[in-house]
């Protein structure tokens, strides 16, 4: 597994199914050019701190998306799943399906959490990417039940 890049990096690039409502095919260098891109990587779709996590970051879309950031949510489960999940909870932000780990273990993300039966899924974490590609805030969780500082990341958003 790589090292997960920090601040100043050179945003690793991966592929993933772009669940949206629809799917579609996605490669991260694409999403690039337009502002900040917000990367949360997440361990599962419903489970209760990721619900929790992917409901805040929706309450706050309409913010970071004044910012001119893009938000993306990303997981090892499938794009059929997460599409049931953004339904569930009305997300209206792509989430990303990286059933083949490209992301997360570009991004150094894989964990296993034993209690809940999940073996090398993303840990809780958030990348924001500034338009150039690089890495201008980082955010890896100490323990996956942890959320991120939603304020911290609309500030550093807007900061760019």
């Amino acid at each position: 597994m790589a090292q997960s890049p920090t601040i100043g990096d050179e945003a690793p690039n991966f592929r993933a199914t772009l669940a949206d409502g629809e799917l579609s095919k996605f490669e991260f260098d694409d999403a690039l050019g337009d502002g900040p891109v917000v990367l949360a990587f997440f361990p599962g779709a419903f489970t209760p701190p990721c619900t929790s996590e992917m409901v805040a970051l929706q309450e706050s879309l309409a913010d970071f998306e004044s910012a001119g950031a893009t938000v993306y949510g990303v997981s090892a489960d499938s794009a059929l799943s997460q599409n049931a999940f953004r339904e569930k909870h009305s997300l209206e932000f792509g989430l990303l399906s990286d059933m083949a780990r490209s992301a997360i273990d570009k991004y150094g993300l894989e964990i296993d959490i034993d209690a809940l039966g999940l073996v090398g899924v993303a840990n809780r974490a958030v990348f924001i990417v500034d338009e150039d590609g690089t890495i201008a805030y980082d955010w890896i969780a100490d323990d996956p039940t942890n959320e991120p500082d939603y304020e911290e990341l609309l500030n550093e958003v807007r900061e760019l």
